[in-house]
């Protein structure tokens, strides 16, 4: 990135997505998808299945957010999704973020994923849970931990991609007042 880009990017804004992100959204996940071990999945989605597992995050009143600099360029994205479909596991959100590859290390997960927290709170959920793939993948384990999230569980070499084995790291965080008292019911969409 040049400096002159570099300087027009400043702190980045986190919004909710839409239809125009998606090109974006599909190069950045694509580019994970191929080259990382965060997604467990071996081809690129393509930008239909991508709008298509969009509208479904947001028809459960789940937040899809990206960043995006002062050019309007989308830095990453981040989205709750529910944990399991099993209605006990109805307070419970799982946290999915992918950030550019130019953009990485400038701490724009991190605000995605304090987006992510607070929008989660404040509808009321009271757990989240960060399934990262790959034990060695320490950015995701660091943030996660550094935004209070604890190892829940190892699940060693569960995946094969890219000719090898890999980990799943579960970690875990209560949102709001977790489990200490009786959750209020999350309306439903």
């Amino acid at each position: 990135m040049s400096a002159h880009a570099a300087a027009m990017v400043g702190t980045p804004i986190i919004r909710g997505s839409v239809d125009a992100d998606l090109p974006a959204v599909t190069a950045i996940y694509g580019h994970h998808v191929r080259h990382g071990f965060g997604s467990f999945e071996e081809v690129p989605p393509d930008i239909d299945e991508l709008a298509r597992r969009r509208r479904e995050i947001l028809s459960k009143r789940l937040p899809y957010l990206v960043a995006s600099d002062g050019t309007g360029t989308v830095l990453g994205y981040a989205y709750a999704s529910p944990y399991r479909t099993r209605s006990a596991y109805r307070f419970t959100v799982e946290d999915s973020i992918y950030i550019a590859p130019h953009a990485a290390r400038r701490g724009i997960g991190r605000l995605l994923l304090e987006a992510l927290i607070e929008r989660c709170t404040e509808s009321g959920y009271r757990q989240m849970i960060a399934v990262i793939g790959d034990s060695g993948n320490n950015s995701s384990i660091g943030l996660h931990q550094s935004l209070g999230f604890v190892r829940a569980a190892l699940l060693p070499r569960i995946g094969f991609k890219r000719g090898r084995w890999i980990d799943c790291v579960m970690m875990q965080r209560p949102l709001g007042a977790g489990s200490t008292d009786l959750p209020q019911e999350i309306p439903s969409p």
